[in-house]
């Protein structure tokens, strides 16, 4: 049986987590605009972005596809 591998690194439930924290208590914003996060997928997705930049094992975002 193979040996399953973790998809996501320490680092990514800890960055994950502190957005959570955040969203809740009011204080996460988003990038650009600066608007309070209210939705929980955004939160989940700003801190699996910030675990990116800061070099944790999260996996790549799934290709966009392009309207032609």
């Amino acid at each position: 049986m193979a040996k399953s591998r973790r998809r996501y690194g320490h680092k990514a439930s800890e960055k994950v987590g502190k957005a959570m924290h955040e969203m809740k208590a009011g204080k996460l914003k988003s990038g650009r605009t600066g608007k309070k996060v209210r939705s929980r997928k955004q939160a989940i997705a700003i801190g699996l972005s910030q675990a990116r930049r800061a070099g944790g094992k999260v996996p790549r975002r799934p290709a966009r596809s392009r309207k032609t």
